[in-house]
């Protein structure tokens, strides 16, 4: 037991950092090979922050343990907006232009509603992969095409300040290798820590992938995420979010479904779907109400969200109890 503990941890501390280096590493070679800011920042980084969940995901259902995988994508979206948006915005109001909720949030709901129609059933195939991909593809080719006409958009001039300007493409190579390998190695060993514990508490695996492994992957972004609000980077802050859960929802899922087929807990349809479903569309109202040109995040609605978050961990603290 002792040895599954220091493997989740251990893996979820080596997951962040090397995620954050293959993450920079990309972003800076892409940049010394003059790929544009703007598709650095919705192709590179957007895969980037969700490489974690996407290895985790990939390495629970190949090790049989699909709970785990889907646990991890609905929990990090989940935690995403509760924990993440509502803690920063809780801490620092998030004010940005309606433009990026406009742009960006139909393909959100879009994906969301892809995703609950594929897990409906709690059966995973090869088509219902090649679904979420699909979209996911297009879904990249609308942004790039669309905010290349917008040459002062927000998120991209935010981001533009972010990506380090001193550094070589060689050094930068071996940052996205060292990055890449560790992701893979951490990955596997937070997922065998984490199914060991699952195992000797007889706790579900989507019990540990909703709470220790969700919470684990989110808390550099929380902090991440309130370090852009306190520099004046609200835009990016809310585009990391949107973005983050778009790939949850296709490619984290999509990736293992077109691998090989497999089932999900009847559990996680009914209790925590409509969790992450009624917060995806609660940002958007909370965002776009009261109506004007800029939407905010007010401390009242961030406490809303956190509040809401944290009445879904003791939901699911109960029923651990509960067993």
């Amino acid at each position: 037991m002792l040895l599954s503990i220091i493997a989740v941890v251990l893996g979820l501390a080596l997951l962040v950092w090397s995620a954050d280096f293959f993450v920079d590493g990309a972003a800076i070679i892409a940049r010394n090979l003059g790929v544009s800011t703007l598709i650095i920042g919705i192709t590179i980084i957007g895969f980037g922050t969700s490489a974690p969940e996407i290895l985790i995901s990939l390495f629970s259902v190949f090790d049989d343990t699909p709970d785990l995988a889907i646990g991890n994508a609905m929990g990090s979206n989940i935690a995403n907006i509760g924990l993440i948006l509502g803690a920063t915005a809780l801490f620092i109001p998030l004010s940005f232009t309606s433009k990026l909720i406009n742009r960006e949030f139909p393909i959100l709901l879009l994906a969301t509603t892809l995703m609950v129609w594929v897990l409906w059933d709690t059966q995973l195939s090869f088509s219902d992969g090649v679904l979420l991909l699909g979209f996911l593809i297009l879904s990249l080719g609308y942004l790039v095409r669309f905010s290349k006409t917008d040459k002062n958009d927000p998120v991209s001039l935010e981001l533009d300040q972010e990506i380090p300007r001193d550094v070589s493409t060689a050094r930068a190579l071996i940052k996205t290798s060292i990055g890449i390998v560790v992701l893979v190695a951490s990955s596997k060993l937070l997922v065998w820590g984490a199914v060991n514990i699952a195992t000797y508490l007889g706790i579900s695996e989507l019990i540990i992938g909703l709470t220790i492994v969700a919470l684990g992957t989110s808390l550099p972004e929380l902090a991440a995420a309130i370090a852009g609000a306190r520099k004046g980077e609200p835009e990016l802050v809310m585009g990391n979010v949107i973005g983050s859960n778009m790939f949850n929802s296709l490619a984290v899922i999509g990736l293992p479904a077109v691998l090989t087929d497999f089932t999900i807990s009847a559990v996680a349809i009914s209790r925590d779907l409509p969790v992450m479903v009624g917060l995806t569309i609660l940002i958007y109202l909370l965002s776009r109400f009261p109506r004007a040109s800029f939407c905010v995040i007010t401390r009242i609605k961030g406490l809303v969200l956190l509040s809401i978050f944290i009445l879904y961990q003791f939901v699911l603290y109960y029923q651990i109890v509960a067993k």
